[in-house]
């Protein structure tokens, strides 16, 4: 994706698929507010605005756009980067035998690092995928049935992206509800520079940081 107008179009194709606003900003690597502004921008639903003429897009929220999918079409590379990750993992030992991957983009990456680190699999689908308008807090994420659970284990959790850090945060917080022990969390980018969440150390194969006013 080249610039704003892009991003606006591939908003307005996912909310016309009938994707929910925090779904396009998982889709997007943007943060929810950014989602919502594009998906505005683009008129999806709105009569008033044409959205086959260009978006001309100005101001909106500071954010950072990642586009890995150059990684993600590519197995062999996805595999190389899951390995990667599982390097910067592997020094908490092995007790940790259980891998947590957040839905959508980072199950993949999970999947490739559990076979790595020889863990199993399991994932979590956050909150932020019901999320239109409103408060967020009053919606719940959930662990998917299809692959294995907590059960007092150790934890590793993986996404692509932190954008804010909130998803990683419940993730976490999810998973010692459950009576588990998240020992390390990873991405493949990291926009807000972050170490810990909740005490817990995170590590990033890029740091992306935004230099000047915004």
């Amino acid at each position: 994706m080249k610039n704003v107008d892009d991003l606006i179009e591939s908003a307005a194709e996912l909310a016309d698929r009938g994707l929910s606003k925090g779904e396009i900003a998982d889709e997007l690597n943007v943060s929810r507010e950014t989602a919502s502004w594009l998906v505005e921008r683009s008129g999806t639903g709105s009569e008033a605005t044409d959205t086959t003429a260009p978006a001309q897009a100005t101001g909106g929220p500071a954010d950072i756009h990642v586009d890995w999918s150059a990684i993600g079409r590519d197995s062999s590379r996805l595999a190389h980067m899951g390995s990667a990750m599982a390097d910067m993992l592997e020094k908490h030992g092995e007790d940790v035998d259980l891998t947590i991957g957040i839905e959508k983009a980072g199950a993949p990456l999970a999947t490739t690092v559990a076979g790595e680190l020889d863990t199993d699999l399991g994932t979590y689908a956050p909150r932020k995928h019901q999320w239109e308008e409103g408060d967020i807090e009053d919606l719940g994420g959930s662990f998917s049935r299809n692959f294995a659970q907590i059960r007092d284990r150790q934890c590793y959790v993986v996404d692509d992206t932190i954008t804010s850090g909130t998803t990683m945060r419940e993730t976490v917080a999810a998973i010692r509800e459950e009576g588990g022990e998240p020992v390390a969390c990873i991405v493949l980018a990291d926009k807000q520079g972050i170490d810990e969440i909740e005490d817990v150390p995170v590590y990033s194969l890029l740091k992306v940081i935004s230099v000047g006013e915004e």
